[in-house]
Formats: structure tokens, sequence, C-alpha cells
């Protein structure tokens, strides 16, 4: 029995050990939670970002960095606002207006925490801005990790994963801009292909164009499609396609107003800028486009959101009537 009692008493102390232990750990896990520093409190920290702190102060979002939720942050250095407010003829950051200001701050917060291990190699992220072009759809960020970390082409994470309560912070050394349609085909490498015959000798000038109001549809060929395309065209390939015709092609891929995937519909019929040429939209076996040569296009990437229009990256280059 005395075996017994004494261990019942041992069960009972490990028990209040281990119990009061956890409690210990809980507390002071919560402890090391409460004194991390705010988004706003980081920004507010670093002598380099006294830019970036006084910018969001105008925009009110200093606030809303400083509450609770989950935020990612690309904080630009001071170095990164000299340069844009030089390249956009700005004497400061007093002198940008306060809502173009905050949108373009906004591109720079993600909605939800992502260390630079979450991003992704190559691909799209969605900002909490929002362009003119659509009432719903964020804009997009491209996250391109072969060399460095480098957003949209322009800005590149010099300093990461500084965590805070309420998120996470990555400095970046360029401020990112609200993407055109024309940046964002031109930031991504899958698009340099369609990038060298949108910018070749004899086009009109669609880097203006695809920079301007919009709002456009851009249906995109990847690099591929172009290979592609060059084998199906052989001899000659793409290059003996003649400047017009290429024109008519590229037009062709290019729809007005800015259309999601959600809004296309079996056996829809879209007219392009080559008006009045068409082409169809099917969906049953995959999202697909039919020219007006009955060749099929995969949409393979959907939801590029842009300031100025939405881009969908497509397997073939379609081709109209020639």
């Amino acid at each position: 029995m005395k075996h017994f009692s004494f261990l019942k008493k041992s069960i009972v102390l490990v028990t209040f050990f281990f119990v009061a232990s956890s409690i210990v750990s809980c507390s002071s896990e919560d402890n090391i939670n409460a004194k991390k520093s705010s988004i706003t409190e980081i920004v507010q920290s670093q002598s380099n970002l006294t830019t970036l702190g006084i910018a969001l102060q105008r925009t009110d979002l200093l606030t809303t960095l400083n509450n609770e939720g989950t935020f990612t942050l690309f904080a630009p250095t001071n170095a990164a606002f000299d340069n844009f407010l030089t390249l956009n003829g700005f004497t400061d950051i007093n002198a940008v207006p306060v809502a173009t200001l905050k949108e373009i701050l906004l591109n720079h917060v993600i909605g939800d925490v992502k260390t630079v291990l979450d991003l992704p190699p190559s691909g799209y992220i969605k900002t909490l801005a929002k362009g003119n072009a659509a009432a719903t759809n964020t804009l997009s960020l491209y996250v391109n990790k072969s060399n460095g970390i480098v957003l949209n082409g322009v800005s590149e994470v010099i300093s990461e994963n500084a965590l805070a309560r309420n998120g996470i912070v990555h400095i970046v050394d360029g401020v990112i801009g609200l993407p055109t349609v024309f940046d964002h085909l031109n930031s991504n490498p899958n698009f340099t292909s369609l990038i060298g015959v949108l910018t070749g000798t004899g086009q009109p000038n669609f880097a203006a164009t695809f920079s301007g109001t919009g709002p456009f549809t851009v249906f995109a060929p990847v690099n591929a499609a172009f290979t592609s395309l060059n084998t199906e065209l052989a001899p000659s390939g793409v290059a003996g396609v003649s400047a017009a015709n290429m024109t008519k092609i590229l037009q062709y891929h290019v729809v007005s107003n800015n259309i999601l995937s959600s809004q296309l519909i079996e056996g829809q019929v879209l007219t392009t800028l080559q008006a009045p040429q068409t082409f169809s939209v099917l969906l049953s076996a995959g999202p697909r486009l039919k020219d007006v040569n009955n060749r099929n296009s995969n949409i393979i990437v959907t939801d590029i959101q842009c300031s100025n229009g939405v881009i969908h990256a497509l397997s073939k280059v379609m081709l109209p009537t020639l």
C-alpha cells in the first residue's frame, strides 16, 4: 500500500509539473507575441524607411498596418522613393495625390503572410491595390526568383522576413508602380517573344497603346506558342509574315473591356481589335479559344490583372483571316 501511495503521489507531482510548465510555456509564447512590433512600428523604427512612413501616414495606412491582421508589406527604401519621385516629376512625397499614392502603396501589400519561401519561384500573387479596369479583381504582382526576388521586373527584395505581430515586412529597392498591360507583359520572361513582335519593325506603337487608358483584355501567347507557330508556318516561319499581317495577328488577340475568366461563357463569340474578325470561347473540355481557322488554343493562365486591363496566357497563337 505504501508503494501504491508513493506512486500515486509521484503521478500527481509529475502531472502538476507538466501542467505548470505548459502554462508557463503558453504564457511565455503569448508574451513573446505581445512584444512583437506591428508592421507600422517596424517601418517607423527603420531610418531607411522614413519616406514610406510619411506616405503611409498621408494615406491612413499607417493605422491599418498597426492594427490586427495578416499582411505582407514590401517596403521601399528612401532611395527607392527618391528615384520614383524624380522619374514622375514630383518634388517630394507630399506632392503625390493622396488617392494615387494610396493605390501605389496598396500595390506593395499582400492580404496574408508571405515569407520569401512562400513566394512562388515564378508566378503571380494578388496585392490589395485596384486599377481602373476592374471593380473587384485586385492587381497582380509578378514574382520572379530566378535571380534574387524581383517584383514586376522593377523592384528587388534586399532585406527579408522581418516578422511582425500582424504580418511580415520585406524591404525592396524600388517602388512598384501600378502595372499596365504592357508592364506585365514586359516583366514576365514567358512573354519575351510576344514583346519582340509587339515592338518589331513596322508595328504600331503597341507599347503606348497597352500603357494607355484601356481597358483591354489581351489573350497573350507564351514563348512556346511562337515556337509552335514558327514550325506551323515553315519553311519561312514567323519571319516570313509581313509586318501588316503581323499587326492583324496581334490585334486579333485583343478585346475591348476587362473580361475576367469567370465572365467567359461556352460558345461566346468575342470581337477583336481586328474587327470584324472574331474568335469563340470553348470551356467544356478545358478553357480554350477557337480562331476563324478552327485552330484551338488553350488558356493556360488567367486573370493577370493590370491597371488598364487583364491578361490571359495562351498556349498557341491564334490566326485571323489574313
